[in-house]
């Protein structure tokens, strides 16, 4: 399992680093762990890649929590999907459908976990067993 270094997750991300304590980023490593698997059994198997996977989701997490100007992070869920400026209005949308990236696009740092595990969000084809046709026979067999 990949254990979280506040001093090397702060120096890839100085500009969340200066607002995210090293408490504060432990407890966004720990819900990273929902999104990229930290077992034996995690298909990321490399440590390494699997800890640039986790301190990439852990800067997302903390970005979409950041404070904006000394206030509290923003109300707003999902992609700007329309703005005026008259009155000044915001429309939002998230819509999830599976296997979706939007939540991950919704910072810098999700989209590039969102590109960087592409490789693992593809088919992984398991053959099944060959079939032996013995034309002399007249019988088929399955290999196992």
């Amino acid at each position: 399992m990949v254990q979280f270094s506040y001093a090397r997750w702060s120096t890839r991300y100085p500009e969340l680093a200066r607002w995210v304590s090293a408490e504060l980023a432990q407890e966004y490593f720990k819900e990273a762990q929902l999104y990229c698997d930290n077992s034996p059994q995690s298909i990321v198997r490399d440590l390494c890649e699997r800890a640039l996977l986790l301190n990439m989701v852990t800067a997302h997490i903390a970005a979409l929590n950041a404070p904006l100007n000394g206030q509290a992070s923003s109300p707003l869920v999902g992609r700007i999907g329309g703005a005026t400026e008259g009155s000044v209005s915001v429309q939002t949308q998230l819509d999830l459908p599976a296997g979706s990236a939007q939540w991950y696009a919704q910072s810098k740092y999700g989209l590039a976990f969102w590109q960087a595990t592409a490789k693992y969000r593809s088919m992984r084809y398991v053959p099944g067993p060959a079939p032996i046709v013995n034309p002399w026979s007249g019988r088929g067999g399955w290999r196992w």
